[in-house]
């Protein structure tokens, strides 16, 4: 595994020119720009953050295209997770608009929703979740994930923590554009920095939400 050294120019640049020629012609033409430039610097940094965040995993390239009218071949962004828990960790993306960091919980079988919406509801576990959420708006992030329009049945409307139990997932992400330091190893502290914001947040839905 090699050493971190930074995010190159050439993985916005990558997708960027991968937005105007999303064919399997040109990816195979460019296959090398990918490896050295995206694939390979993401994998030295997820190595590099595996003994605070978990192991990391980088997602596939090639979108599924089986259900979609779009039959562009590739994503247009190439995002990674790091986590210890399925469903529950850090988010990290690379597009032609640069980075960006996230994380939290995604997903929701309907034994983990009853488990989040019953620890939003109580009085406890909900209001720290409130407060964790409150913080991390607070620090610059989005607060986001997949939502019902109306409360859910079984809940008062007026619900103290009405828009928290919408959520069917819940996480935070900022974009982050391209930072002078995403080209040198600093990129590591500065993303661990973010990712470390969101922890409470993170740890939260993973003893109340994930399996």
């Amino acid at each position: 595994m090699s050493t971190f050294e930074g995010i190159p120019a050439a993985a916005t640049e990558f997708y960027a020119e991968l937005e105007e020629n999303n064919s399997r012609e040109w990816w195979q033409a460019h296959s090398e720009v990918y490896r050295e430039s995206v694939k390979e610097p993401l994998a030295a940094l997820l190595a590099t953050l595996e003994p605070r965040f978990g192991p990391g995993k980088i997602f596939r390239p090639n979108r599924d295209v089986r259900f979609s009218q779009d039959k562009s071949p590739y994503k247009t962004a190439q995002g990674a997770f790091a986590s210890y828990q399925e469903g529950v960790g850090f988010y990290l993306q690379i597009s032609a608009d640069g980075l960006l960091v996230g994380g939290g919980y995604h997903s929701h079988s309907p034994a983990q929703l009853v488990r989040y919406r019953n620890s939003v509801d109580a009085a406890g576990s909900g209001g720290q979740l409130q407060r964790i959420v409150d913080a991390v708006a607070a620090a610059g992030f989005a607060i986001e994930g997949e939502k019902l329009k109306t409360v859910p049945r079984g809940f008062p409307k007026d619900h103290p923590r009405a828009e928290l139990l919408k959520h069917k997932s819940l996480s935070a992400g900022v974009a982050l554009g391209e930072p002078d330091w995403l080209r040198s190893s600093e990129a590591e502290r500065e993303i661990a920095a973010r990712w470390e914001r969101l922890r409470p947040l993170v740890d939260w839905v993973g003893r109340h939400a994930a399996p």
